[in-house]
């Protein structure tokens, strides 16, 4: 899946565009859109936790730090002499999970409380009362689903795609 971006002047063309994806069978589910605060957005599906923070990214980057600490402490702990050959899988395999939980937990705390580093270069136009829809589209649907957003409303703006889309958003 990829990500496309549209900024879109007001509810009314927006709505257009919703309706456009929703016909060239973009799930709802994979639609999201931005407003200032405060906006009604009437019908239309708002951004939610996940596509607002850095909430998934600073979750995986934890995930991966963590089990690496575990994982060497872990290696210190079975150089210290009490520790068996025996049971030194099972300290390796133990550490190394319990520091990719921590890991993951402190890094949802810390990308829950942060801004999208990707909307966040829209802040001034949703601020100015733009609109941001975000699209997750399958990678080979990218171009077709821009193409037809241009040709039914030649006045959006396409802000491009994101590379990576995580599967469970």
């Amino acid at each position: 899946m990829r990500r496309i971006y549209f900024l879109v002047p007001d509810i009314a063309i927006t709505k257009r565009i919703v309706d456009e994806l929703l016909l060239a069978r973009i799930d709802e589910r994979h639609i999201h859109v931005v407003a200032k605060r405060g906006t009604e957005l009437e019908d239309l599906p708002e951004a939610n936790l996940l596509q607002r923070t850095d909430f998934i990214p600073a979750v995986e980057r934890g995930l991966a730090l963590g089990g690496s600490a575990g994982a060497l402490a872990g290696l210190v702990a079975l150089a210290l002499p009490p520790a068996s050959t025996v049971i030194a899988g099972g300290v390796l395999l133990a550490s190394a999970l319990a520091g990719a939980g921590v890991g993951a937990w402190a890094g949802g705390l810390i990308g829950v409380s942060t801004a999208s580093s990707r909307i966040k270069q829209f802040e001034a136009a949703i601020e100015a009362g733009q609109l941001l829809v975000l699209a997750d589209v399958p990678k080979s649907r990218v171009e077709e689903i821009e193409a037809r957003i241009k040709a039914h409303l030649p006045t959006v703006e396409i802000e491009g795609t994101e590379p990576i889309i995580p599967a469970f958003p």
